[in-house]
């Protein structure tokens, strides 16, 4: 069995964490892969700015994305290590893109049995919106999908 779990640092994602791991620990399984997933904060349209406004403006908006990297790349380790400690053995993916266009597209590419992911994750106000990364992931994908709450 291929499981891919979706990690973006957030209570349900960690839950999911753990539920792939009681899950991994009681089945047979060939392959664990840990995604995690981020979209850049998009540039704003700045008018009639000063050419140090607009670089300044850009520079934080770099500060953001590199944020975002180091966030994501730090939930997946802090992941990977929980199932190290508990002897299983991970792979880890850091992926640019839209949430669950991304997971859905990796979990074809890789073949993947089961996604185990959180209900609900960082995305603010768009959880509350119809078509959060879940529900999206759970239409577009073949494989199996666990949703833990």
């Amino acid at each position: 069995m291929k499981l891919l779990v979706c990690v973006d640092g957030s209570v349900p994602s960690n839950k999911a964490v753990e539920k792939a791991i009681e899950i991994a620990s009681g089945c047979r399984v060939d392959q664990i892969t840990l995604i995690s997933v981020y979209e850049k904060y998009p540039l704003p349209l700045i008018e009639h700015a000063s050419f140090n406004a607009m670089e300044k403006e850009m520079n934080q908006f770099e500060q953001m994305n590199e944020r975002l990297v180091t966030d994501h790349s730090l939930f997946l380790e802090k992941a990977a290590t929980r199932f190290k400690n508990e002897g299983l053995v991970t792979e880890t993916l850091l992926k640019e893109g839209h949430p669950a266009d991304t997971i859905a597209q990796t979990a074809k590419e890789l073949g993947v049995d089961m996604i185990i992911m959180g209900n609900r994750g960082r995305g603010g106000l768009k959880k509350l919106l119809l078509g959060s990364v879940s529900n999206a992931v759970i239409q577009e994908v073949h494989a199996s999908v666990l949703v833990v709450k």
